[in-house]
Parts: structure tokens; C-alpha cells; sequence
């Protein structure tokens, strides 16, 4: 059988529905690569040119946990065998782990929130003099805001787990982060990068809310949503997306540096303006479900600037 061009790691079809289509527009030889339901060998010879992961670290809240390690197996045996994955096995573990990307931001001397990273809530107790409350109490795996919230005190968070164990699952790592205020009518900033460069800039007003995953899938311009997170704040207005014209120079640079250090291909990156003036860096994703709408308010399609990059890719 004929070998494709490209294969698409995904998770998530809905997800895909229009980057396959951009695709399939441009003629570009491609198949997709279920990664929900697979098997692989370590001695087949990888099957096209370039591969391009867009698994994602939610996939265990619907239904497809064992998805996420078969997608970071995959692609560590696709590049032992000499083959090329964008946004591959190092950039996949780094979405992964919260930790990890504290880790990283402090390194590169990044203003990031202070992060304590445990397995049981009893450990807190001996940083207890380093915590400020309220903090906010999220998963190392992450995955749009699920399991996140914010706690008064460590017998809120003791509360938390002993109310519900499954809550530990499916990566049995939480951390314990500073919580930083900001301006909910300016929201957070998400920075969308392709290929190095800044795609575009959107302000995301969140309500409370805490998924703010940007596929109109999950959080559509209109009507009701079809994702699977669970959202605490269900009487809260729905999470607004608003292209941000006028990013600031330096921010897009912090952006640039982090991008660079943790070698995404594609990805976006997220900060806050927090009080006295600091610029919070805190979030690295390299999975992006692109926003039509914002992207069209800068003058283009969105999947049409990844179709143009990952053809470039080919004829690299």
C-alpha cells in the first residue's frame, strides 16, 4: 500500500474536522492516526515524511485515558526509528506536566506563579509557611481546566481528595499555585504561535470559568457546547474570545523565548497581568484548537496557515 505524506495524531475527531479539511482542499496526501484506539511495532519503519501530533493531555475526560500514553509511546518509537514529528514526544511530555513548565518559565528567569508539586496533601504541611492563600489546586496533567479550583487553606485541599480519591486520576500529580488576581474585563492572554512566528493574539475573558479550551466545539461563539468538562461555574456567562490587536511588543518576545526553549512547533502560550504591574507567564499548550472567528478578525484561516507550514514542512 502507498505510504501517505503526513499523519495526523489525534484524540479527538471533532477537534480535527477542520484542519482535515484544509487539508484535504490543498490535495495534501494525508491519514489520520487514532491514537484512542492503536497498536504500533518497535520494527516497522515509520509509514510518511512527517508526522504531527495533536493528541491532547484532556483525552482521559472522555473516556480516553490510555489514549495520552500510547500517543507519547508512538511518537518516542517513531523518532528512535528516524522519523520526524512535529510537536513530538519532549514537546508532548512538557504539555503533560505543569510542573514541568514551571520549571522551565522559572528557569528562563520568567515571572511564573510559585508552584508546590505533591502526591499527598499531608506534604503541604511542611511548606505550609511558603503558601499564600487563596491558592489555586490543579492537576500536573491538566487538560482544559479540568480539576482545577481554588482553596483557602490545606484542610480545603485534605477536604478536596478525601471527598473525592478519583480526583487523583489519571496522573496522581497535583500542584498547589500561587493565585493571582487580574482585571476580569481584561481576562488573560493567549498567544497562538506556527512555525516560530506569532499567529495571533486574543484576550480571553474567563467569568470564573476555568475551561478555556478556544474550539468552538467547547466554547462556541454560539449555541450550546458539545465538550465533556466538567465546569463548575455552570451559572457563570459563557468564556468570551476577543482577538487582541495590540499585544505588547515585549510580551510577544517572553512568548517567543518560551516557545523556542520548549521547541514548539505549534502551540500557544498564556500570561496574565497581575497586580503591581507583573506580567505572569503560566501556561504552555502545544496541542491549539486554532479560533476561526479571532483569526478572521486579522484577516486569514487559521487552518490555512497550518496547511501552508506543514506543506512547507514537506518540501523541506
Amino acid at each position: 500500500m502507498r505510504s501517505p505524506e503526513l499523519v495526523v495524531l489525534h484524540e479527538h475527531p471533532e477537534w480535527q474536522k477542520p484542519l482535515f479539511a484544509a487539508l484535504e482542499k490543498r490535495g495534501v496526501d494525508f491519514a489520520p492516526f487514532h491514537v484512542t484506539h492503536a497498536a504500533f511495532t518497535n520494527t516497522d519503519p515509520p509509514a510518511a515524511k512527517l508526522y504531527f501530533n495533536q493528541a491532547s493531555p484532556s483525552a482521559y475526560l472522555r473516556g480516553n485515558t490510555r489514549a495520552v500514553p500510547l500517543a507519547l509511546a508512538y511518537m518516542r518509537t517513531l523518532e528512535r526509528l528516524g522519523a520526524r514529528v512535529l510537536n513530538g514526544a519532549d514537546v508532548f511530555a512538557l504539555e503533560l506536566s505543569k510542573s514541568a513548565q514551571a520549571a522551565l518559565l522559572h528557569s528562563l528567569g520568567i515571572d511564573t506563579p510559585r508552584s508546590l508539586t505533591f502526591n499527598d496533601p499531608a506534604a503541604l504541611r511542611r511548606h505550609a509557611g511558603g503558601i499564600a492563600w487563596p491558592a489555586v489546586l490543579k492537576p500536573d496533567q491538566g487538560g482544559s481546566g479540568a480539576r482545577i479550583q481554588v482553596v483557602e487553606s490545606i484542610e480545603a485541599v485534605e477536604a478536596v481528595f478525601r471527598q473525592d480519591p478519583g480526583i487523583w486520576l489519571p496522573d496522581n500529580l497535583f500542584l498547589l499555585q500561587e493565585y493571582l488576581p487580574h482585571d476580569p474585563d481584561q481576562g488573560i492572554v493567549r498567544l497562538e504561535f506556527l512555525g516560530g512566528k506569532l499567529l495571533y493574539a486574543m484576550r480571553v475573558r474567563t467569568h470564573g470559568r476555568f475551561n478555556l479550551c478556544p474550539s468552538p466545539v467547547c466554547n462556541p461563539d454560539v449555541g450550546e457546547a458539545a465538550c465533556e468538562i466538567p465546569e463548575p461555574q455552570q451559572d457563570a456567562p459563557p468564556v468570551e474570545f476577543l482577538p487582541f490587536h495590540e499585544v505588547p511588543r515585549e510580551a510577544v518576545e517572553t512568548a517567543l523565548r518560551i516557545v523556542r526553549a520548549a521547541r514548539l512547533d505549534v502551540g500557544g502560550i498564556e500570561y496574565l497581568e497581575a497586580p503591581h504591574g507583573r506580567r505572569v507567564f503560566y501556561d504552555i499548550n502545544a496541542n491549539s484548537n486554532l479560533r476561526p472567528s479571532v483569526a478572521e478578525s486579522f484577516g486569514f484561516d487559521p487552518f490555512e496557515r497550518v496547511v501552508d507550514f506543514l506543506v512547507a514542512q514537506l518540501n523541506r
